[in-house]
């Protein structure tokens, strides 16, 4: 996932917001007294979507892919103009600060850090993006990725493309993650929480092609 990342960051094509986007995302760091979670390990959630360990790689790979192909979206059928420099500094790094206001949980699984208990990661970002001189159109976006839920709401179509594409992969997780949980309480009687959505997706498919059986034989499978 990593790798890929960088793949992302290089398609920028300004060269000085390409490299500030490279240092953010490698050196996130705020003058804060607490620790940080590796970004390769990092949730992007306690809970609610993608709540495992690289979850935060995995989501932010998926919103740029989803943001670029919005970006066609509007570009070739709508015949709009998009700043996809804005568009892919937005979505790799509108979730970075999450390194920080997550901690792993003593009974597995995540919690919100001292620090993430009174800020939130979206407030942590756009005071470092201000403090480091960010375009005001990518700080904008990071400000307004929550969509209505955000301090303001989107007002550039990279802005909104680049929320659209968070909410879109956040319940897109938030489904399947649910939904396989579901399925290993009825079939099972188990309450699990999966480990990563791959694991969630093969108990949803389990499901759908062998019926309950097929959930009950893929977690015999499953090491204690």
């Amino acid at each position: 996932m990593m790798a890929e990342v960088e793949e992302l960051v290089g398609r920028i094509r300004d060269e000085k917001l390409r490299r500030m986007v490279w240092e953010l995302l490698h050196k996130p760091d705020i003058v804060l007294e607490d620790e940080r979670l590796p970004l390769e390990e990092c949730p992007a959630g306690a809970y609610v979507h993608h709540a495992y360990e690289g979850g935060l790689l995995q989501h932010t790979v998926a919103t740029a892919r989803l943001a670029l192909t919005l970006c066609d979206i509007v570009e070739e059928v709508y015949e709009g103009e998009v700043d996809r420099d804005v568009v892919l500094a937005g979505a790799l790094l509108h979730d970075v600060m999450k390194c920080y206001v997550y901690t792993p949980d003593f009974g597995g699984g995540f919690i919100s850090s001292p620090l993430g208990e009174r800020i939130d990661h979206l407030t942590l970002l756009v005071a470092e993006m201000y403090r480091r001189g960010f375009p005001l159109d990518v700080i904008h976006v990071a400000a307004s990725h929550h969509g209505d839920q955000s301090p303001v709401r989107p007002k550039t179509m990279e802005a909104l493309i680049v929320s659209i594409a968070d909410y879109t992969d956040s319940e897109l997780s938030r489904r399947v993650l649910r939904a396989a949980e579901y399925l290993i309480r009825r079939a099972t009687g188990e309450k699990a929480r999966c480990s990563s959505m791959r694991e969630a997706l093969e108990v949803v498919r389990a499901k759908a092609l062998e019926g309950w059986e097929g959930v009950r034989r893929l977690r015999r499978g499953k090491p204690k």
